[in-house]
């Protein structure tokens, strides 16, 4: 039986399951997020911050450091079991450090960056983004923007420090009772300072300064969106007229990049019960991070994917770069932005930033990214009109909402005309949720090549090649070409001619297993990074095809999806 003096680990009344990084920052179930478990982090991770140098996004002990919280009840107080209470955690994680915590309040992701890097900073965004209502997480930033995938390694070696020694020490002298619960720390969250907020506002009213939007009615799909009220002073602010609808007080998951029917449909009565003549439905996920649009054809809504959408932004931006990731329609490479694609990154806007500072590099001015989910991040200021737009390098969700209404506002068209003068490629992104993660890794595994250098396989007429991740060739012998032959016959047994689809004739691997076939289709499968879910991105000729694709992804019970995990479970 423990006693006082045993350690905290042996007063434990749970087994603790570690929080780990995802696509971008950490992300975890509820039920596992205790106090002790995001104290534990913060601390490892603020110490990391504290060892890099300034010009590398360190910070110095005793500086300011920024954290908001979007709108997910486990963000800012305790819930059930006593789990949650992040903002409470991340605040004495950063007193504890020597970090003097200031709390913007609940905003937008990008607002806090902005205000953060601008104040040479480092930040921390208390949110599950776009997840499901079950989990939550955080985002911690450098005073310089976000963490990047080689900070990763050495930060999760400070947290198994760090957690050896909160669980050795003594339960009398420990902050956390045996529920990993605080014990004589204030359950309070720090009361929230409004700069943050009026500083993103006036970022977008001073670049669309002396442009408006007038004459332009939005519907503003509010739900449990963090910047929804943003939805409204923003455009307001730049002259349009905005009408809120289906706001909630209960959290709402919207995956922008995945929206499904259903959620399709919400949308679409509201719409339809606020009067319709509106000329187009904006608005966010979780954290405001990625936008949503939709606009009327007939009174019907049409959804623009993100990687539509920020085609559209690039144009109006006139950037010199454009760095998006593998998942991305490949409408990009057949308009004008195909002459300042960079080469395609992973999925994740770390790795979107990756791919921005080696254009910055070049010496290449105006550079951008975006994400299929529609984030925008801006590598280096852009000038318009006169007007700097200082560089965000983190997921936006305003800057495309602007900047797709003035371009169609400015043409005097509408927002269906102005998407229909992008090459015609279409897509559409689905996925399973709670769908085990091994499992995944199983598909990625079975139809993968020999050799991890080999990226990109082509099935041409008179052999097959490959190459690497900067398309450079790769040698093809007689034991890859017979496994490159088994991975395409498995592979159109589930994608066969019988479901509609035409021969194989190319596979990407930069993130996932993306399958290229004869007639243009694209069928790319890829394990979700911050959730237990598997994700299908397609893109076709078609919007009908492209839907096609994606629905009998995720059918049930015998669905694309389905078919490849019963094959990998055989």
């Amino acid at each position: 039986m423990s006693t006082p003096t045993d350690s905290l680990a042996a007063h434990l009344a749970y087994a603790p399951v570690p929080l780990k990084f995802g696509t971008s920052g950490r992300r975890g179930e509820v039920i596992h997020l205790t106090q002790l478990e995001i104290y534990t982090n913060v601390v490892a991770e603020v110490e990391y911050l504290q060892s890099l140098p300034l010009s590398e996004g360190g910070i110095k002990s005793g500086d300011d450091f920024f954290f908001a919280h979007d709108l997910r009840p486990s963000s800012a107080k305790l819930v059930e079991n006593g789990r949650g209470g992040l903002c409470q955690a991340v605040t004495q994680a950063l007193k504890d450090t020597g970090m003097n915590p200031i709390n913007l309040g609940d905003i937008p992701t990008p607002a806090l960056t902005y205000w953060a890097i601008t104040h040479g900073k480092g930040s921390i965004m208390v949110t599950g983004s776009h997840i499901p209502f079950s989990r939550n997480g955080y985002k911690l930033n450098t005073s310089k923007g976000e963490l990047m995938k080689r900070d990763e390694q050495p930060i999760n070696d400070r947290v198994a420090i760090t957690r050896q020694k909160l669980l050795n020490q003594a339960y009398t002298e420990s902050l956390f009772d045996e529920w990993g619960v605080f014990r004589n720390v204030s359950q309070d969250v720090l009361p929230a300072i409004p700069e943050g907020r009026a500083a993103y506002i006036q970022r977008y009213v001073d670049f669309f300064k002396g442009e408006t939007l007038s004459g332009v009615k939005l519907l503003a799909y509010q739900h449990s969106a963090v910047g929804r009220d943003l939805l409204i002073e923003i455009f307001e602010a730049l002259g349009a007229s905005v009408t809120a609808a289906g706001r909630s007080d209960t959290f709402v998951p919207i995956d922008t990049e995945a929206i499904d029917q259903a959620q399709l449909d919400v949308v679409q009565k509201l719409y339809d019960n606020a009067g319709k003549g509106f000329n187009a439905v904006i608005s966010t996920d979780g954290d405001s991070d990625r936008p949503l649009i939709l606009a009327p054809e007939s009174d019907v809504l049409r959804f623009f994917g993100g990687d539509l959408l920020g085609m559209v932004v690039a144009e109006f931006l006139e950037v010199g770069a454009a760095v998006v990731p593998i998942s991305t329609n490949d409408a990009i490479d057949r308009g004008p932005l195909a002459a300042v694609t960079e080469p395609k990154t992973k999925i994740g806007s770390p790795y979107v930033i990756s791919g921005m500072e080696r254009a910055i590099a070049k010496g290449i001015p105006r550079v951008c990214g975006w994400e299929a989910n529609g984030g925008f991040l801006t590598g280096s200021d852009i000038k318009r009109n006169g007007n700097v737009l200082t560089a965000l390098p983190t997921r936006d969700a305003f800057l495309p909402l602007l900047c797709a209404l003035f371009a169609a506002h400015n043409r005097k068209t509408t927002l269906p005309k102005l998407f229909d003068t992008l090459p015609p490629r279409f897509s559409r992104a689905s996925l399973l949720r709670n769908f085990p993660r091994p499992t995944s890794m199983k598909i990625i595994e079975r139809f993968s090549p020999p050799e991890p250098s080999m990226q990109d396989i082509s099935y041409l007429s008179d052999g097959i090649t490959a190459s690497d991740a900067d398309q450079a060739n790769i040698p093809v012998t007689e034991s890859h070409t017979k496994r490159f032959e088994q991975i395409r016959t498995d592979i159109q047994t589930v994608f066969s001619a019988g479901a509609g689809f035409s021969p194989v004739s190319r596979i990407l691997y930069t993130d996932g297993v993306r399958i290229l076939f004869a007639n243009g289709d694209v069928a790319h499968v890829r394990p979700s990074g911050n959730a237990d879910e598997l994700r299908i991105y397609s893109v076709a000729d078609t919007q009908e095809r492209a839907d096609a694709i994606a629905n009998q992804g995720v059918a049930e019970p015998n669905g694309l999806l389905r078919t490849l995990e019963k094959l990998v479970s055989a």
